[in-house]
């Protein structure tokens, strides 16, 4: 049973493009902005009392967050690769390459208890500017990589992702699970056990899934729809490589504005829908995270100059 996504109120950040939102143990939320600036927001449920600080700059186009329990800050930056933000500001390039590739469309990162890193890479041939070139094209050319703990050269796990966006892991840390944006699908690659280094179909969903947010390690995984199926996409997608390139080539270059349909899910350890909330003719577009924070829920745009807040639903 789907219910209303609708906000509550707006906090504006003085910039576009709040990517990813992450929600740190005092009920803040932090954000990485089109200018390169990591901010932390607090006071969300007054927009009145709300209020901002720049944690630091990655002079770069910082996407998805990981918070550490040293209170560090892993960025997965889609300039500069992956990052790390120390509580006093400092920024450290942790990998900027892999396997001699320069690491670009650094998308989500999760980090665990074992210290290892793990990161997406969504396309190996659109930059950032370009996402809706790879989305249309439909490469299939994201990644899933780690970094080993201490180590600085990332090692390639997946390859052939439909752009590989969000992370998240099972609560017992037996599997990540993976966001194939241009696939409108969750995938499952499992860490240990029988099948660990092997992939499955996690759950197939309404929309295309951007950057995914675990509610505690017992809570549900929220994942953020951008945008819903696209059947005419849908329909490209069945074409040849060279249909697809050529339908890259003009959609990198016409005018986009996102559509007004909006939607997060919840969903379980097994795939199964805990929430699903949505809102046709949103003036808030281009859903690209949620997390919840203070009792509320908090949403991330690409688009967006702010974030939305919106009441976070009972039961489930």
């Amino acid at each position: 049973m789907t219910t209303a996504l609708v906000p509550l109120h707006y906090i504006a950040l003085g910039g576009p493009g709040p990517e990813d939102v992450v929600a740190d143990p005092e009920g803040r939320v932090l954000t990485g902005m089109a200018d390169g600036r990591i901010l932390r927001i607090r006071h969300l449920a007054d927009p009145d009392t709300a209020r901002s600080e720049v944690l630091a700059d990655t002079g770069g186009r910082p996407l998805g967050l990981e918070l550490l329990p040293d209170g560090g800050l892993l960025v997965c930056d889609a300039e500069r690769g992956l990052l790390r933000v120390d509580p006093d500001g400092t920024v450290t390039v942790l990998a900027d390459s892999v396997a001699g590739e320069r690491l670009r469309f650094c998308s989500n990162v999760v980090a665990l208890d074992d210290g290892s890193v793990y990161f997406t890479v969504s396309s190996r041939r659109h930059p950032l500017d370009h996402w809706i070139g790879d989305i249309v094209e439909h490469t299939g050319t994201g990644r899933l990589l780690r970094l080993p703990p201490g180590s600085g050269t990332p090692e390639v796990l997946l390859d052939g992702l439909q752009f590989a966006n969000g992370l998240a892991p099972s609560a017992d840390g037996s599997f990540l699970v993976i966001a194939e944006t241009g696939a409108c699908r969750l995938t499952r690659y499992h860490l240990s056990g029988p099948r660990a280094g092997h992939t499955e179909p996690f759950a197939d969903l309404p929309g295309m899934p951007d950057n995914l947010w675990r509610e505690g390690s017992d809570g549900p995984i929220w994942v953020a729809l951008a945008g819903p199926r696209v059947p005419p996409l849908d329909l490209l997608h069945r074409t040849s490589p060279a249909v697809r390139r050529a339908a890259a080539r003009v959609a990198v270059h016409a005018p986009f504005r996102p559509g007004g349909t909006i939607g997060v899910l919840a969903l379980d350890d097994h795939g199964g829908t805990v929430h699903h909330l949505t809102r046709r003719r949103s003036g808030f577009r281009m859903v690209t995270s949620v997390c919840r924070a203070d009792g509320l829920l908090v949403l991330g745009s690409l688009w967006e100059p702010g974030v939305a807040v919106c009441a976070r639903p009972s039961g489930g």
